[in-house]
């Protein structure tokens, strides 16, 4: 028999959770299958159905089940944990889990109810919203969404509730952007990343243009990713022009981000990376990597089959706000004056001489409290540290929305925006 056509959206959190706990997802997959099979404007199986595809590394089949779901229905809501305290509407667009900001993972079994809508960037904005408390921007930044992020600046620019992210700085946080917004930073190493075309790489790896013609400070080894790839993929680390031109003819390009690599091992030749997230200019740790390898995108950073590796990053989470936040103080506070989102993340690493290596400021870094709890005991407080300050957030933007807002204004502007283009 099957489920009801209007069941409740399981939602990203709870799929990913079990996913991360090793559970296999077929069965869910095949019932969820069968739903849209059985009822066709079910948009709330095809959206987990979607998710579930994602989560099993169906990426292309599951931005497909996707758009349908969009199509039948761009508005979800995934209701409060506990008593109903406050209502977010979070604008989205389409794409795969790292396309907007995961809000799901910071308000899990928490009192905030969440209004998810989904906008494409080639349709018509609605001039009604589902009521709300705040609004956030989870739009990433990425080359598919720049159209999406221009279009919202205006949508979103006399909103008539609290903004968390807005549109315009959101769009600034590419990484050619982010490494010319903090350049001069004090306390920052962040080396030029440029955008170039591959027939510029190509005339680098025969030879015909030198590297620094193109790319300012530059020399070999280089760090080399096609424009829109995310999580690692496709980047690579390039130590002569030759490495080049074989990166260049198994890519398809055609435009690709350069920057020169930094070795950031410390004395026992391991490379050691933060997560900290920034909200309201206050800085969080969210994990710890280590590993014999530069490039740290495993979902562990090594630290699972290490009691060693494990011990170092319990200690360094609990001494987090007396070390690492109060030695790189002004640094942060001057990253967040630059970026001026309320809500943002850091990929970062200390170097041997005291400034931080920035790989990446994104506001859809993954941050989550789902590790094993028997395995990483010690991740639960710090996250939930994180959580906290989210919620936070979210209270003193209703508050300052409070006070800016009559009611007898919000009623006559809300929720129809004909105004809105």
């Amino acid at each position: 028999m099957h489920e009801n056509f209007a069941a409740p959206l399981i939602g990203v959190a709870p799929l990913m959770r079990r996913a991360l706990a090793g559970e296999d997802l077929s069965t869910i997959g095949q019932t969820l299958l069968e739903r849209a099979q059985t009822y066709p404007n079910d948009a709330h199986a095809y959206m987990d159905f979607s998710t579930v595809l994602q989560l099993t590394g169906n990426r292309e089949d599951a931005l497909a089940v996707q758009a349908e779901a969009i199509m039948l229905k761009p508005h979800y809501t995934i209701a409060a944990h506990r008593a109903p305290g406050l209502t977010l509407l979070v604008l989205m667009g389409p794409g795969d889990l790292m396309a907007n900001t995961p809000v799901e993972f910071l308000v899990e079994n928490s009192d905030v109810t969440l209004e998810l809508l989904y906008l494409c960037p080639d349709e018509d904005f609605p001039d009604e919203v589902p009521d709300h408390d705040v609004m956030l921007v989870a739009v990433a930044e990425s080359e598919a969404n720049q159209a999406l992020l221009r279009r919202l600046v205006a949508y979103t620019s006399d909103w008539p509730r609290p903004v968390i992210n807005r549109p315009e700085q959101i769009g600034k946080l590419s990484r050619d952007s982010v490494s010319a917004a903090l350049r001069g930073v004090p306390g920052v190493m962040m080396p030029i990343t440029i955008r170039s075309g591959l027939g510029a790489l190509n005339a680098v790896a025969s030879g015909a243009r030198p590297l620094d013609a193109l790319l300012p400070e530059g020399r070999f080894p280089i760090i080399v990713r096609p424009l829109g790839s995310h999580s690692g993929m496709h980047l690579q680390k390039l130590n002569t022009p030759a490495a080049l031109g074989k990166y260049l003819k198994e890519m398809d390009g055609p435009y690709f981000y350069v920057s020169r690599f930094v070795d950031y091992r410390g004395t026992d030749r391991l490379f050691r990376q933060y997560r900290v997230v920034l909200i309201d200019g206050q800085p969080f740790i969210c994990h710890y990597a280590i590993s014999k390898g530069w490039m740290m995108h495993q979902p562990d950073g090594g630290t699972n089959g290490s009691v060693e590796k494990r011990a170092e990053e319990e200690a360094v989470m609990a001494r987090f706000d007396r070390d690492f936040a109060q030695r790189h103080k002004a640094t942060l506070q001057a990253i967040d004056q630059r970026m001026g989102l309320p809500y943002l993340g850091i990929d970062c690493a200390e170097m041997p001489n005291g400034e931080l290596l920035i790989f990446e400021v994104d506001n859809a870094m993954i941050v989550h409290a789902m590790d094993p709890e028997e395995m990483f005991p010690y991740k639960i407080p710090a996250m939930q540290k994180v959580f906290k300050a989210f919620r936070d957030l979210l209270e003193r933007s209703k508050s300052a929305g409070h006070a800016c807002f009559s009611e007898s204004a919000s009623h006559a502007a809300w929720p129809v925006h004909a105004r809105r283009a």
